[in-house]
């Protein structure tokens, strides 16, 4: 698991709504109805926009060290933390008895979820 920490700008707007930009990452942008929506906003659009750049081989910037982000008047900065579970499919090699293998596919199972399961619940992963 990766951990990522982001410096992110808060905009309130007239409406009371709060859009959320981080200066760090070129078009990573959210919108909030209030503050404590904004803030979980926030983590979502941090965590798509790094998944998105990880999936398609973009590099990820440095985090800006706070204290160093300049905002406007009636703005306010805050960190951002995401913790991000790396989901893409990785091919492996795995060898099984071949009348598990015929049994399985009699049965319509498929071999990969049924792995998947197991190591879920060997790791108690959910």
């Amino acid at each position: 698991m990766a951990k990522y920490v982001y410096p992110a700008v808060f905009h309130p707007n007239s409406d009371g709504s709060i859009t959320v930009t981080f200066p760090d990452l070129p078009g990573c942008i959210s919108e909030g109805k209030n503050l404590e929506n904004a803030l979980y906003m926030a983590q979502d659009a941090l965590t798509q926009w790094i998944m998105c750049a990880a999936e398609n081989d973009i590099p990820v910037s440095e985090a800006s060290v706070p204290g160093t982000v300049t905002y406007a008047e009636g703005e306010f900065v805050s960190m951002i933390r995401v913790d991000i579970t790396d989901t893409r499919d990785v091919n492996r090699t795995v060898s099984i008895p071949k009348w598990m293998d015929e049994k399985a596919a009699q049965t319509g199972l498929s071999l990969s979820l049924v792995l998947q399961d197991a190591l879920r619940e060997r790791l108690g992963a959910r």
